[in-house]
């Protein structure tokens, strides 16, 4: 710790330190945001899937602090030391296990201590009960409250949290475009694969919606009376073991993992990281046990552990994986007790099959959408990098922030 940054207890920069009810919130499915632990990952608050409760409930969760603007969201355990802001407009309620703390705006910047949370040094307090020696699974409100934050000037924190803010500004927009250039893959698949929009404009006279010439004359004007009702003419009726093979990941344990830079699979997703991998991408990952029809894409060489299926095929990729999100994979669970995919069960599923100029011409233009992706996950994973280089460092008064700006504005330029 610098010298030059002096510390001061998270209590003493705090107007409120206020526990979570412990009640279990009575869940709806619509009225008031109740933020869970699931919500708050990696300084961010994701209500993608957000949870609710009704009014009577609410104004019980919130009787005696209703979160506000500014205020952060810490959990206590389950996972512990996860921190988020409440942004503004937001009327939410706590959930279990969280405490909100309200910073005092005449001692520390709101977003500053969200970086000071977040960094090495805090979690380190946060993670270590210094009375016993060992490391704890719960956050207890007084070891909190003790924690040691460092607090330059209240100018300079500004300075620092705009520093740090502009990079998680930058990944949020990022992740942003990202996700509209997968709702365009996944509309363009539905439009041509499911809805046959094409087909349906061609045959009632019109010219297709979105495409060129050449691309709407690879569609046909008509239907016919197929074994799964009407279908473009000239299409077939298959089988996804017709399009793909689904072989089984290996097995690798956590202790037989050498330290590298290819992703591990399973069906929640990167589990951790190899110096091998199994299968050299692209390739999409489908979930077997636990998880099951978890679908997830990947550029990169990687490695599927045994609770995953990968894709093989001679077909284009691309249209694999849009396929495979409109098969209700994750409704097939056939194993009883611990949830599983049977590939077999799988393969038999019918589907309405295009003829290849059409497959090709999607697999084209998604190709480039996907491409765009890849390069936004890569210079997201620069930026995250960045920010956790710098975050340690500045929190503590070990690197200027002019020389932090120089490397942001080099990375972002």
């Amino acid at each position: 710790m610098s010298s030059e940054v002096f510390e001061h207890s998270l209590d003493s920069l705090c107007l409120l330190v206020v526990d979570c009810p412990h009640a279990t919130p009575e869940w709806t499915t619509e009225g008031f945001i109740v933020l869970r632990n699931q919500n708050i990952k990696g300084g961010r608050l994701d209500l993608t899937a957000a949870s609710y409760t009704d009014e009577a409930h609410y104004l019980g969760r919130i009787r005696r602090a209703a979160p506000q603007e500014g205020d952060l969201v810490i959990t206590r355990e389950a996972p512990m030391g996860e921190v988020c802001q409440i942004p503004v407009g937001l009327k939410c309620c706590l959930g279990q296990r969280q405490v909100l703390l309200r910073p005092d705006p005449n001692k520390v910047d709101s977003r500053f201590l969200l970086y000071a949370l977040q960094s090495s040094y805090l979690q380190r307090q946060i993670g270590w009960n210094e009375g016993t020696g060992s490391t704890v699974s719960n956050l207890r409100i007084p070891v909190l409250e003790a924690l040691k934050v460092p607090t330059p000037p209240l100018a300079i924190q500004k300075e620092i949290a705009s520093t740090l803010g502009s990079i998680d500004d930058r990944i949020a927009l990022l992740r942003e475009i990202n996700a509209t250039l997968e709702a365009i893959a996944q509309a363009l698949f539905k439009s041509w694969f499911v809805d046959f929009d094409p087909v349906r404009a061609k045959a009632e006279g019109l010219e297709p919606e979105g495409m060129d010439a050449a691309t709407a004359a690879l569609f046909p004007d008509s239907f016919e009376e197929l074994e799964l009702g009407l279908v473009p003419s000239g299409w077939k009726v298959g089988k996804v073991e017709d399009l793909m093979e689904l072989p089984y990941g290996k097995a690798l344990k956590a202790t037989d993992r050498v330290d590298g830079p290819v992703p591990v699979y399973g069906s929640g997703g990167v589990t951790g990281c190899h110096n091998e991998s199994l299968v050299n991408g692209p390739s999409v990952i489908v979930g077997r046990k636990g998880t099951v029809g978890s679908l997830y894409w990947e550029d990169r060489p990687f490695f599927p552990i045994d609770t995953v299926f990968y894709v093989r095929t001679d077909n284009p990729l691309t249209y694999c994986y849009y396929l495979l999100q409109t098969l209700g994979l994750e409704d097939m669970n056939t194993d009883g007790a611990v949830p599983g995919l049977n590939r077999n069960n799988a393969y038999r599923l019918p589907v309405v099959v295009a003829t290849t100029s059409i497959l090709e011409s999607f697999d084209e233009i998604v190709s480039s959408l996907r491409n765009k992706m890849f390069s936004n996950s890569q210079h997201t994973q620069s930026l995250t990098q960045l920010r956790d280089t710098l975050l340690p460092r500045l929190i503590s008064g070990q690197l200027r922030l002019p020389e932090a700006e120089a490397m942001v504005e080099e990375i972002c330029a």
